[in-house]
């Protein structure tokens, strides 16, 4: 929409500007009623409501005029894993090119897990079978989705110069299976990708502050300080991880990207006594906040990938972390738990 009305003097600031509106509460909260709804049964790995999730998600991405990013020229990888096998799951995958050629074979890359844990049977007073996951992670989930409706919404001349990779994983909550199939055999190389933005549950807890883990491993952490200090305006501040002694790191899908080399940033509110409960509802959710993350991590993205050099690990943090580097990448992964 904004590329079709903007003018040939539309410098990237102004383009920045209107596409930050187009993150508002009401189509976050439009969408999240969409995946966080009884019958979406709660959204299980595998299941023909993940199906229906993906097809959803890639929709709107082809109609927001994002590129598919699948290895097969679709919006749709599929994957198995011993937990399942025979069957497959969806990670869906799509892609805004970059604006200088000598940079667009780079890639930004945001994630968030679209799967929740399904049904349970009722028990005692619990008398809802649907866990319906809006936190957990439909929060995180059409976060991305306005993210990137909103940078696709730029002219072309004023996007971003590197490429950005939305990436909306299965699989999250039986172990991070989606992430570990797609950084094992991604659509484009690992070396090509410059940092992973990882977004999963931003919707609840405080109003103006959302946990940003993982900033003490590269250079995204002053890269995000800096971005803070320029947008106050934006009243959203990633504040360090509050909680090192559990062990959040490696707990969600951005570790699959660490533990291969590329910097990560995890975004995260924690956690809340709905939390894998079968109260995580939609009604719950604080679309405002969300609307507020959205637009930190627009901008985020905006300044990792219009700068001259990539982001840059911390020497010890890389040798502690990194176990698996890109030319070892298709070797086979290790279990690791979810969130």
């Amino acid at each position: 929409a904004l590329a079709a009305c903007a003018g040939p003097a539309m410098t990237q600031a102004d383009a920045i500007d209107l596409a930050l509106a187009e993150i508002d509460a009401p189509g976050l909260f439009e969408k999240a009623s969409v995946l966080a709804a009884d019958s979406m049964l709660g959204r299980r790995t595998p299941s023909p409501e993940i199906e229906a999730t993906a097809v959803w998600i890639a929709g709107r991405m082809e109609a927001a005029g994002l590129e598919p990013g699948a290895s097969d020229g679709s919006y749709i990888d599929r994957y198995t894993a011993p937990a399942f096998d025979p069957e497959t799951a969806p990670n869906v995958v799509a892609v805004l090119r970059g604006s200088d050629p000598e940079l667009a074979d780079e890639y930004v890359v945001y994630s968030a897990h679209m799967d929740h844990v399904g049904t349970r049977s009722p028990d005692g007073e619990r008398t809802d079978s649907v866990w319906n996951g809006a936190d957990d992670n439909a929060s995180g989930t059409v976060t991305l989705m306005e993210v990137a409706e909103a940078m696709a919404s730029m002219p072309e001349s004023t996007r971003p110069r590197r490429s950005m990779l939305f990436l909306w994983v299965s699989g999250e909550e039986r172990g991070l299976l989606g992430s570990a199939a797609f950084a094992q055999d991604p659509s484009v190389p690992l070396t090509s990708m410059v940092a992973n933005f990882n977004v999963d549950m931003v919707g609840r807890n405080w109003t103006d502050t959302i946990v940003a883990i993982g900033k003490e491993h590269s250079d995204l952490g002053a890269t995000m300080n800096r971005v803070n200090e320029a947008n106050p305006e934006i009243g959203m501040t990633a504040i360090d991880d509050l909680w090192p002694d559990q062990n959040f790191y490696r707990r969600s899908d951005h570790f699959n990207f660490a533990r291969r080399g590329v910097p990560v940033l995890f975004f995260f509110n924690g956690t809340h006594e709905d939390y894998h409960q079968e109260t995580d509802q939609v009604e719950k959710l604080d679309t405002e906040k969300m609307a507020r993350i959205g637009r930190l991590l627009f901008l985020l993205g905006v300044e990792v990938g219009d700068a001259d050099a990539r982001p840059q690990w911390d020497p010890n943090s890389y040798e502690s972390i990194v176990d698996r580097p890109p030319e070892t990448a298709n070797e086979e992964a290790p279990e690791t738990s979810g969130n």
